[in-house]
């Protein structure tokens, strides 16, 4: 396999250029990869919108270089966030809080509170570290996608989402997590997890020193928090295993699949399909194993539902995930990506 190159230092110094002046960069993360312009810029900001044809009121994300960075946006750290800072920056965390006035309104999309996060890999961070030394105080970035599909863990990824041969993308290779930051609201007192992620719940209850709240109707916006969101072109659905076995076995013994050109595609932690059934629907089958692992599961999900797009699947059949906590994360995105196609949801 071949492994991409990551970006020189002059290639970072300039996409930090580019955001100073207000255009668009894509760059990675731990988590996903992020279409990035200058949080401080509202015609900036406003670009990310377009591209992604994301709603303005769907707040953003805003990366920053270092801890001592969230307070050019936050007019108050709470003891709860600044725990949670401690504990997971750089990482896979964005904590709520509550956003000065005068910056960045914006990319908080009109909201009193902001999402603030610094990511830990080595590109996003030199380039947010670039940025800042150009003026730069944070950067505003969701993943690098169309709104409400499935989020990019690959540059190629986010190139075949934009058709834009001007937009800049740094290759930073497939991305460790594949799922997005945990976001905890850290604004109104106690935490609440609003968007599990490759943090456990565990693990942010133990830094926290407090258990975390349910989301209510008071909480605020959030990113990836619609109910659906995170969906392939094909249709998903979520299956628990024995619902799913049924179903695989009616559904490849009924030639109307066949006759139909439908191609479906499965993805389950079992041994999948019996070798007859594969035999007989093999021009109408995709089979790919999900990992035990739920760290593993995460990290190839979105590149396996693109792959089975690519492919040219129509429907998408993957095995429910264990309800422990570990599987959180991995569980919200699959939930949300089944919504995606429910007739009732509009989006």
């Amino acid at each position: 396999m071949t492994v991409a190159a990551l970006p020189s230092d002059a290639d970072i110094t300039a996409a930090a250029q580019r955001i100073a002046a207000g255009a668009l960069v894509a760059f990675p993360t731990e988590t996903v990869y992020g279409l990035g312009a200058r949080a401080d810029d509202a015609a900036a900001v406003a670009r990310i919108f377009e591209a992604k044809g994301r709603p303005s009121d769907h707040p953003l994300i805003v990366h920053v270089a270092d801890a001592a960075g969230a307070a050019a946006f936050a007019a108050d750290l709470p003891p709860v966030a600044r725990r949670l800072i401690d504990a997971f920056w750089p990482g896979p965390l964005t904590v709520i809080v509550p956003r000065r006035p005068d910056i960045a309104a914006a990319a908080a999309g009109g909201q009193a509170s902001i999402g603030l996060r610094c990511p830990s890999h080595r590109v996003a961070h030199a380039l947010l570290r670039e940025a800042a030394a150009l003026g730069v105080p944070g950067i505003a970035a969701p993943s690098a996608n169309r709104f409400g599909r499935i989020s990019p863990t690959r540059a190629e990824h986010v190139r075949g989402e934009f058709d834009d041969p001007g937009l800049l993308v740094l290759e930073g290779g497939a991305c460790d997590i594949g799922i997005e930051s945990a976001i905890v609201d850290c604004s109104r007192g106690r935490p609440v997890l609003l968007r599990p992620g490759g943090l456990s719940r565990d693990a942010i209850e133990a830094a926290a020193g407090e258990p975390l709240g349910a989301p209510d109707a008071a909480a605020p916006r959030a990113s990836g928090t619609l109910a659906a969101h995170y969906a392939p072109r094909a249709r998903l659905r979520l299956l628990p295993r024995a619902q799913l076995d049924e179903a695989l076995a009616e559904t490849l013994a009924d030639t109307r699949l066949q006759e139909a050109g439908e191609l479906l595609a499965v993805y389950s932690r079992g041994a999948g399909v019996s070798a007859s059934l594969q035999a007989v629907s093999a021009a109408h089958l995709l089979q790919a194993r999900m990992p035990d692992d739920p760290a593993a599961a995460a990290h190839e999900l979105f590149a396996v539902l693109r792959a089975f797009d690519a492919r040219g699947a129509t429907q998408i059949w993957v095995e429910e995930p264990p309800q422990d906590s570990a599987w959180e994360g991995v569980r919200d995105r699959l939930r949300r990506a089944a919504v995606a196609h429910s007739p009732s949801e509009s989006r």
